[in-house]
C-alpha cells in the first residue's frame, strides 16, 4: 500500500469549537448516545438512520410542521417514503435569519466592471415576498413550474428562493447555453414563467442576451410570462423584447414579506439535469423536505458551515454547485457571487474574490484549482487569506500536486476537502468532516449516516482494492422521481440496475481500512486492460505531469470480438508539438507511475478535451461513439465547445470505417 502523506491536522481548539462536536454533544445529553471519533458517530449514524434524520430535525430546529408518522417507511430503495405528514418549505427556513440577523449581508454580487451589490437579510426578504406576491398574482400556483436562463447573480438565487416560498417547481441554467439545450431542459418540464438576463460581462465583453428571446419563448410554447432580470446601463424601453415581459427591476422595488406555502416534505423543489451527454437531459426532481435537510447537515457538521461565515462558489448556475451555495444560507451564511469569467485580468481571480470579500469557505472545480497551479503563480504572495477556513474542491478527483500546491501557495492552516456527490443528491457522499486529519489525495470518508461501501462485480463489500461506489441504504435527497417517468422505470435503471436494492453511483473508488476513500473516476470510463481495471484519472493525472501536456483523455473501447482500443489524446501546451520526443516521454511516464499494462494503444494529438458545459469530461459518450454508438447519440448542446466535441466525433467515425476486423488495435503500429 502506498506511504500516505498528512497534510494538515485540524488543532484541537477548532476540533471543539466545531458544529460537529456541538452536535455530539448534544446528542449526548439530549440522546444519552455516547461517541468519540467521527468514526463512532458515522457508525452509529449508519446503523440507527432513522433516529439520526430526526435528530437533524430537532438540533437545527427546522421550521415546518414535524407530523406524527415516522422518519421513513420502507427498506429498499428506490421504495421508501421520508417523513409521511410532515411539512415544511425551503424559503421559510433560509429566511428565518432574516428575523435574527435583519442587518447582516445575505448576498454579494460580484461584476466584472467591478460593480458589487449588497443585499442584507431583510433586504431579501422583501425582494423575495415581492417577487413570490408577484409569481401568485400571475397565477403560479403549487406545483407549477417556473425556469430561468441567469448567470450567478444574486438575483438567480432570490428567484429560486420566490419559487419555493410558492411551492413552484424551479430549474435553471447559464445564459452560455444554446436554444436549443434550453429547449431540451425546459420544454419537457413546461414553464409558466421564464426569466432572462438582459447581458453580463464575461472576459472583458459585453454579452447582450435579449436577442435570443424571442427564440426562446417559441421554443418554450407554454411560458405565459416572460421577466427580464435588468442589470446593464440602457433603458428599459429599449431592452423589452415584447409586450409580455415584465422588468424584475420593477417587481422587487415594493419590498413585502413573503407567505410560505406550507407544502409536503417531499413536495418538488427544484428539477436539475443528468449530463445529458447522449440523448435528451433526464429532469431529477428534489423535495423541500430531504433538501433543508442534507443542506444543514453538509453545511454545518460536514464542512463547518456557521452563522456569518462568508460562502463563495467558482460556479455556473447549471452545476448542482450553485444549488450548494446557496443551500448554505440555510445556516446564516452569507453567499457571495459572481457572473464573470474565472480568470478575468489574472489567473487567480476566484482566489482574488475570496481575499477581497474575506471569504471563509471557498467552492471550486479541482479543474479550477489545477489551471491556478500550472498558472505558476503562487496566490499566498499576493492576497490576504487569514479567514479562509477551508477549500472545498469537487467535480473530479484532485491531482496530488494540486493537494501540495494548495498548502504550499494558498494556506498552511485550511482544510482542503475533496468531496463526491453530485446532482442526483444535491449533496455530498463522502467527503469532509472537521475532526480528521487531511491526507493527500483521500476524501476522508462517508457523510454522517450515508451507508457507503465499494462493490465488487458481484456485490461483495471490498476493501483496499477497487469496487464500484454504492450507497446500501436511503438518503432524503435522492431523488423524488424523474421528470415524466410515471412507472419509476427510468429513475431505476439509472441506479438500481446493476445491485437491486442498493445505489450504484458509477464511480470507481478504493475504500481504506480506516473509512477513507480514493477515487479513481467514474467507473463507465474505466480502464479494464486483459481484466486488470484502473480509473482513467489516475492515468490522465500522470499523464498530466510531463512537461508541454496541458491536458488529456483517455478511453478504453471494447470493440466487437473482444477486440479493446485504448487511445490516449494529448492537448499540448502552446508552442509544443505531439512528436516521437513527447510521446516517449508520456509512455515512460505511464509506466513508472501506473504500469505498462497501461501505456495506450495510440497517442493522438488533440485540439482540446471535451467537456459539458459543467466542466465533466465527455469519456464516456466519445468511447460509446468509438464502440460503434450513431454519431448523433451524442448531444451537441450539452457541450462547452461542440467543435471540438465534432472533432472526436469524426475521428471516431474515422476509426470506425478504417478499423480491419482481422486485427485488434493493440496489434497495430501505434505511437
Amino acid at each position: 500500500m502506498t506511504e500516505r502523506t498528512v497534510l494538515w491536522t485540524p488543532p484541537p481548539e477548532r476540533v471543539e469549537h466545531s458544529e460537529l462536536r456541538r452536535y455530539q454533544q448534544w446528542l449526548e445529553r439530549e440522546h444519552g448516545v455516547r461517541t468519540t471519533t467521527y468514526q463512532d458517530l458515522l457508525d452509529w449514524s449508519v446503523e440507527n438512520i432513522e433516529q439520526f434524520w430526526e435528530t437533524m430535525w430537532t438540533f437545527f430546529g427546522v421550521v415546518g410542521d414535524r407530523g406524527t408518522g415516522p422518519a421513513l417507511v420502507g427498506d429498499t430503495m428506490p421504495d421508501v417514503r421520508w417523513f409521511p405528514g410532515a411539512s415544511c418549505n425551503y424559503a421559510e427556513n433560509v429566511l428565518r435569519h432574516a428575523i435574527t440577523r435583519p442587518h447582516a449581508e445575505a448576498i454579494v454580487g460580484l461584476h466584472e466592471d467591478d460593480r458589487r451589490e449588497s443585499f442584507s437579510w431583510k433586504e431579501l426578504n422583501g425582494r423575495v415576498g415581492a417577487l413570490a406576491d408577484w409569481l401568485r398574482d400571475h397565477g403560479v400556483e403549487p406545483g407549477d413550474t417556473v425556469c430561468a436562463v441567469l448567470p450567478n447573480i444574486p438575483q438567480a438565487a432570490e428567484a429560486l428562493l420566490a419559487c419555493a416560498a410558492v411551492g413552484a417547481v424551479w430549474s435553471v441554467v447559464s445564459p452560455d447555453f444554446g436554444v436549443q439545450g434550453i429547449a431540451d431542459r425546459f420544454a419537457q418540464i413546461e414553464p409558466k414563467v421564464l426569466l432572462t438576463v438582459d447581458g453580463y460581462r464575461f472576459n472583458g465583453r459585453l454579452l447582450e442576451m435579449t436577442g435570443t428571446v424571442p427564440e426562446l419563448l417559441t421554443a418554450l410554447p407554454t411560458v405565459e410570462h416572460h421577466i427580464l432580470v435588468d442589470q446593464l446601463p440602457v433603458a428599459a424601453d429599449g431592452i423589452r423584447p415584447g409586450s409580455s415581459t415584465t422588468l424584475y427591476s420593477e417587481i422587487v422595488a415594493r419590498h413585502i414579506d413573503p407567505v410560505f406555502e406550507d407544502v409536503e416534505f417531499s413536495h418538488p423543489l427544484w428539477v436539475l439535469y443528468s449530463s445529458g451527454t447522449t440523448g435528451r437531459p433526464k429532469g431529477i426532481v428534489h423535495g423541500h423536505g430531504g433538501v433543508v435537510l442534507e443542506a444543514l447537515k453538509a453545511n454545518a457538521l460536514q464542512q463547518e458551515a456557521r452563522e456569518g461565515g462568508r460562502h463563495y462558489s467558482a460556479v455556473s448556475t447549471t452545476w448542482v454547485v450553485w444549488n450548494l451555495l446557496v443551500n448554505s444560507l440555510l445556516v446564516g451564511a452569507t453567499i457571495v457571487t459572481y457572473d464573470g469569467s474565472p480568470v478575468f485580468e489574472v489567473p487567480d481571480k476566484q482566489l482574488e474574490i475570496c481575499a477581497q470579500e474575506k471569504v471563509t469557505n471557498f467552492g471550486t472545480g479541482a479543474a479550477i484549482l489545477s489551471m491556478i497551479e500550472k498558472s505558476g503563480v503562487s496566490p499566498a504572495a499576493r492576497y490576504n487569506f487569514s479567514h479562509l477556513q477551508s477549500i472545498l474542491s469537487t467535480g473530479s478527483p484532485l491531482p496530488d500536486s494540486t493537494w501540495d500546491w494548495v498548502y504550499a501557495n494558498v494556506k498552511e492552516d485550511l482544510h482542503l476537502g475533496s468531496d463526491s456527490g453530485g446532482t442526483d443528491i444535491a449533496t455530498g457522499f463522502i467527503g469532509s468532516n472537521p475532526f480528521d486529519p487531511i491526507v493527500r489525495g483521500e476524501l476522508q470518508g462517508a457523510y454522517l449516516a450515508v451507508a457507503a461501501e465499494a462493490f465488487d462485480s458481484d456485490g461483495r463489500p471490498v476493501v483496499g482494492e477497487l469496487g464500484e461506489f454504492v450507497v446500501t441504504k436511503p438518503m432524503p435527497s435522492m431523488p423524488v422521481k424523474f421528470w415524466d417517468d410515471p412507472t419509476g422505470e427510468r429513475y431505476r435503471s439509472a441506479y438500481f440496475d446493476v445491485f437491486p436494492g442498493v445505489w450504484r453511483h458509477g464511480d470507481w473508488v478504493t475504500k481504506l481500512p480506516g473509512g477513507q476513500y480514493v477515487i479513481h473516476g467514474r467507473s463507465d470510463s474505466t480502464i479494464n486492460r486483459g481484466g486488470i481495471r484502473m480509473g482513467s484519472a489516475d492515468i490522465t493525472q500522470a499523464v498530466d505531469t510531463v512537461a508541454g501536456v496541458q491536458a488529456s483523455m483517455v478511453i478504453g473501447a471494447e470493440l466487437p470480438g473482444g477486440d479493446y482500443y485504448m487511445p490516449l489524446f494529448v492537448v499540448p501546451k502552446p508552442g509544443i508539438e505531439v512528436d516521437d520526443e513527447l510521446r516517449a516521454a508520456i509512455v515512460a511516464r505511464i509506466r513508472e507511475r501506473l504500469s505498462p499494462r497501461y501505456v495506450p494503444d495510440e497517442i493522438i494529438a488533440a485540439p482540446a478535451v471535451p467537456t459539458t458545459r459543467t466542466g465533466k469530461l465527455m469519456e464516456i459518450p466519445i468511447k460509446q461513439i468509438f464502440q460503434g454508438a450513431p454519431s448523433d447519440s451524442v448531444n451537441r448542446g450539452t457541450a462547452a465547445d461542440p467543435d471540438v466535441l465534432d472533432w472526436y466525433v469524426d475521428l471516431a467515425r474515422s476509426f470506425a470505417e478504417t478499423r480491419s476486423p482481422e486485427k485488434s488495435p493493440a496489434d497495430r503500429e501505434h505511437s
